[in-house]
């Protein structure tokens, strides 16, 4: 039954007139109601029709003729609706087998094609070679970057990123910094996608440094001189539901 249905949502998407994007004034207007400092009222968005039509437009938005940064700013955005829906409908990262199932067995429409979570960040937006999205997408937990409480859009797309990117990095909960000791314990996050810090700065450490606000810490990371060690990821609920 749950293949029959989602053959059913993939073909009426298919026939359905592809969108140019999705109504982003709808998202800045549904995340400015429901998120404060990250943390996110996700009752807001339960039976909200403004929510489900954010999802429809992401089954039906046409993504052929996009350029890279059209890909970035509807991929980003289209990430975060769709891991808010997986919470809505009753699923969540909190646990090993929960990760499973909401990372990888959950489905959804995204430009006429269904992938999951997974396959959104991996397939559709890694490839686009633009590290500082680890620090845009939020997978609806406590680790994660803060989810911001306005959309990505395009004219603003790097200045969003870099702030992203910056507030990230600074976060004492997320990444800490220990100059006397030389010890940096970093996300788990600069852990599981190393190769993409790597190619982009040289090391994990001169990556974070092109964000680190602190000077010295900076200049230390960039030398390659702490001893990196990454912090437990906490996979509880960002907000309440």
């Amino acid at each position: 039954m749950i293949r029959v249905c989602s053959l059913l949502v993939l073909l009426c998407a298919l026939a359905s007139p592809a969108r140019a994007g999705l109504d982003l004034d709808a998202w800045d207007s549904l995340l400015g109601a429901a998120v404060n400092r990250g943390q996110v009222d996700y009752a807001m968005w339960a039976a909200n029709p403004a929510f489900d039509a954010l999802v429809e437009q992401i089954a039906t938005t046409r993504t052929a003729d996009m350029d890279v940064r059209q890909k970035l700013v509807f991929y980003i955005n289209a990430y975060n609706i769709l891991a808010a829906r997986g919470i809505l409908d009753g699923h969540s990262p909190d646990s090993l087998l929960g990760r499973y199932v909401y990372f990888k067995l959950d489905k959804y429409t995204v430009a006429g094609e269904q992938v999951s979570l997974y396959a959104l960040e991996h397939e559709l937006l890694l490839p686009l070679k633009e590290p500082r999205v680890h620090f845009a997408i939020v997978c609806a937990s406590q680790s994660c970057p803060l989810l911001r409480s306005s959309a990505y859009r395009l004219a603003s797309l790097d200045e969003q990123l870099d702030q992203a990117a910056r507030e990230f990095v600074n976060d004492p909960h997320r990444n800490q910094f220990d100059l006397a000791r030389r010890e940096a314990r970093l996300s788990s996050i600069f852990k599981w996608f190393d190769e993409d810090f790597i190619a982009a700065a040289g090391s994990v450490q001169s990556y974070v440094a092109r964000f680190a606000e602190d000077r010295e810490v900076a200049t230390r990371l960039r030398a390659g001189d702490f001893a990196v060690t990454y912090l437990p990821y906490d996979w509880s609920l960002n907000g309440t539901l």
